[in-house]
This record gives C-alpha cells, structure tokens and sequence, in this order.
C-alpha cells in the first residue's frame, strides 16, 4: 500500500513535467542547404570552379530535396523534442525577422551573401553557423516568447573510396540540428550523415562535376540521411540537453 501511494505523486509529477517541457516553445530561425559540394578529399586546382558550375547549373535542382528533408522535420522529428515548435508562418511573417540582417548574410557584400551558395527554404534566412553565436542572442530576443531558437541545415561532401582496385565516388549528406537557449547559448548540436548507396568513377583522380552524375547521388545520400535521422533522433534527444 505504502508503494502505491508513493507512486501516485511521483506519477503526478512526471506528467507536471511533462506538460512543463511541451509548453515551452522554440523558433526554427533557419532552415537552408549548402548548395557547394566540399571537395576537400581532391586537390584538383580548379576544384572552385568545378563546383561553382556545378551549383549554377539550373539542371542540378536542390530545391526538392530540400523540401522533403523539410518536411520530414515538421511532420516526424519534430515530435521527439520536448517541446513544441514555433509555426512556421509565425517566424517568416514576424516583420522584425524579416528586417533582421544575419552576421555574414546578405547585403554585407560577403560570399556567403550569394544564393548561388545557400538555398533556404522560402521564408528562412541563412544564418551560419559562427562560434560567437551573435545571430542567435539577437533573434531570441526577436522572438522572444519563445525559450529557445533552432538552426537546421544541409551540406554535401564528395568522398573517395576504392573498390576492387578502382577509384570511385560517393556522395555524403550532412544534417545540422542545434538548439540555443535564451542567452543564445548551445544547448545541443545534433549531427548526423549517411552516405549514397550508388556510387560514380573517378577518371584521371578527378570526379566528374556535373548534374546528370552528382544529383542522383545527392538524392540517395538524402534518402539515407532522412533514415537516419528518424532512427537515431528520439535517442539523441531524450540523451541530451533539453532548455
């Protein structure tokens, strides 16, 4: 009996908490993709050049890609964090975010201003990732009816590997989910990658750059990603630190 009564209270108290941690809220502040593919593995001198052709080129598309990594956030991960999220529409229509201009973002004549860099999702501005955090003490107090802000973010690599004494390529997807809390201090950064299942040749020690070859495995390293993002975010979550 004694047992019983002890657990009642301490039922209680785990929904109080509960309930505590679902009224607080957090503001999504970016939500974008690096559009550069790093090629930090190759030494090829007109590695910026490759690349730079690469993003113009209309036929290699990003955008939906980035759009279901989108919503797969909203509708299936964000149901693992304490917390409830901000609506979208509540950010990008809040007039002060809309006049925000992010430490290394646009009109600061930067490269980093250029969308032939970063594709965010309509409505989102790029904010990068600086150790100051300065971007995010300053939109925690634009949004402040909120605990906390999030970044989200994407970025592709291209990595050598050998298979049966022939060079080839794949595609690594990268995922960035960082939490800040109200003094703009990280909370978490959650990271994951997964790499394409399909793969291209190396011809001279050199990848070849272009749409037809690079996004196929783009979409396949963001399938993987996507994957794995949902089997390993509610144990990440419940593991780290919450607001």
């Amino acid at each position: 009996m004694k047992k019983s009564l002890f657990l009642i209270p301490v039922f209680l108290m785990l929904i109080n908490a509960g309930s505590y941690a679902q009224n607080k809220k957090v503001a999504v502040v970016t939500f974008y993709m690096n559009k550069q593919i790093d090629l930090s593995e190759f030494s090829a001198a007109k590695d910026v050049d490759i690349v730079s052709k690469l993003s113009d080129d209309p036929k290699f598309n990003l955008a939906p890609l980035l759009s279901n990594f989108h919503t797969h956030f909203f509708n299936t991960y964000a149901s693992n964090f304490p917390f409830q999220l901000l609506p979208e529409s509540e950010v990008a229509n809040n007039d002060a975010y809309k006049a925000f201009i992010p430490t290394g973002g646009e009109n600061n004549k930067g490269a980093y201003d250029d969308k032939h860099y970063f594709l965010p999702v309509d409505g989102y501005k790029v904010i990068l990732p600086f150790v100051s955090h300065t971007n995010e003490r300053k939109l925690i107090k634009i949004f402040n009816q909120c605990d906390g802000v999030m970044k989200v973010y994407v970025y592709f690599s291209l990595v050598k590997y050998g298979v049966a004494g022939m060079g080839v390529v794949k595609i690594e997807a990268y995922s960035d989910i960082s939490l800040y809390n109200k003094d703009g201090d990280q909370i978490f950064s959650i990271k994951e990658a997964a790499k394409s299942r399909n793969m291209n040749t190396l011809t001279g020690g050199i990848p070849k750059m272009t749409a037809d070859k690079i996004l196929p495995m783009c979409q396949s390293a963001m399938d993987e990603l996507i994957s794995t993002v949902q089997k390993d975010l509610p144990k990440l979550v419940k593991n780290g630190a919450t607001l």
